[in-house]
């Protein structure tokens, strides 16, 4: 166990603490206005396919665009590139507000502006990742900064929904898109009042298509990059589509409405607060891999019986253990890649991380809302959850192999004893 010094260590770096206070606010909204589309889309339509497409046209671009992303970023001012993003954001949430409380919004009308963000976050996601390591002064403080984030992001996901469910219920979804709007404004502050110092690439610049196939054989050459990319890619696949059927749990299997649809949302956001804090407690990486392959294991379980569950109250227990693993799966492989990564690859790789992580899910939205259709959401959150243990059981066939490449990395480090294992 640690103190709480240790816990928040990266809160040593000035702008590190000016991120965390503005994006704090930022994903409050953010988590508002995901409920709150859903819900949306869902009331105009009843249908699980345009539930799934919405899902979809959200997440696609991270894997169309993620490749070439990568290998930009590695070239970008990832500062500058991030407050441009942040902004168009912003303008994005304010047009979903602004056609929302004026009563003219169509279904096609929010999938396009989905689209949108989808395209942002396929370049944002990948440059907030990867700028982490320039916004921590020292480097053995990276684990834990990534812990905090994702500590914060699931914070914003336990107090978003609930804000949301019942502004939805009181006054409609557009007042979720107005405050998600204003949220951006405290990050886009928090960056520009950030003293960043730019890293010149080490190595001179070639065509882009030569640095993306580098980027390319160097995720596939590691048994380590390639195995956590490969499984976030199947949890993303298998595990992030309930969210796009959660309403349709919300009101017709536990025939509730908007605030059970937020507290479904807010359950598996406390799970996941809890895996995140327990993570940041930890004072190293050692065992990490280990922890991933349970999580995964853990997904599946909490997926399997939440289909079968009636009980709003089992249901939001079920929630609870499914965010807890998704997060205890998720943050560790982002920590382990960030750890072992070369600098240099960094923006590549963490858009590789994006398109598995993003990229994968649209996949899993449009899948799970189709099949819906046909044989109703618990029985397809159940096929879900047996395909997360299968990608449990893949991963912890290639334990070993990943070992052997980060512990030569780690014990460069100096972070791992030699009787102790990854």
């Amino acid at each position: 166990m640690a103190n709480l010094a240790t816990t928040l260590r990266a809160f040593q770096s000035r702008n590190y603490r000016l991120f965390f206070s503005g994006q704090g606010v930022s994903l409050i909204g953010t988590w508002m206005t995901r409920l709150a589309m859903s819900w949306l889309v869902y009331r105009l339509t009843g249908s699980a396919v345009l539930l799934g497409i919405t899902g979809f046209t959200s997440q696609i671009p991270a894997f169309i665009l993620g490749p070439i992303v990568g290998v930009w970023l590695d070239r970008w001012n990832r500062h500058r590139v991030i407050v441009i993003l942040q902004t168009v954001s912003m303008l994005q949430s304010f047009a979903l507000a602004a056609l929302a409380l004026s009563g003219v919004i169509t279904v096609w009308e929010i999938i396009a502006l989905s689209l949108l963000q989808g395209i942002v976050n396929a370049f944002e996601i990948p440059a907030r990742q990867s700028f982490v390591v320039q916004m921590v002064e020292k480097r053995e403080d990276l684990a834990n900064a990534i812990a905090i984030n994702a500590s914060m992001v699931n914070a914003a996901r336990l107090v978003g929904p609930a804000i949301a469910g019942m502004l939805v219920a009181t006054v409609g979804e557009g007042y979720c898109f107005l405050i998600d709007g204003i949220s951006y404004i405290g990050v886009i502050v928090g960056l520009l009042m950030m003293d960043i110092t730019r890293r010149q690439p080490q190595n001179p610049r070639r065509h882009p298509m030569h640095e993306l196939a580098e980027g390319w054989r160097y995720v596939i050459g590691s048994a380590a990059i390639r195995s956590l990319l490969i499984n976030l890619g199947l949890v993303s696949l298998f595990a992030m589509p309930y969210s796009v059927l959660l309403p349709i749990f919300a009101k017709e299997v536990l025939h509730g409405n908007a605030n059970t649809l937020g507290f479904l949302s807010a359950a598996s956001g406390v799970g996941a607060l809890v895996g995140t804090v327990t993570l940041a407690m930890r004072t190293s990486v050692v065992g990490l891999l280990r922890v991933i392959s349970v999580a995964t294991a853990l997904c599946g379980i909490a997926l399997v019986f939440f289909g079968m569950s009636t009980n709003l109250w089992l249901s939001l227990l079920l929630m609870a253990l499914l965010g807890f693993g998704m997060m205890q799966q998720m943050a560790p492989s982002n920590t382990v890649l960030q750890t072992v990564v070369d600098d240099e690859k960094r923006g590549r790789v963490m858009a590789f991380y994006s398109m598995a992580f993003q990229g994968m899910a649209p996949f899993g939205s449009l899948f799970a809302g189709n099949l819906a259709a046909h044989i109703g959401a618990p029985k397809t959150v159940v096929i879900s959850g047996l395909g997360c243990m299968v990608a449990s059981l893949l991963f912890t066939r290639n334990l070993k192999a990943m070992r052997d490449v980060v512990r030569p990395i780690y014990r460069k480090m100096g972070i791992l004893p030699e009787e102790t294992g990854a």
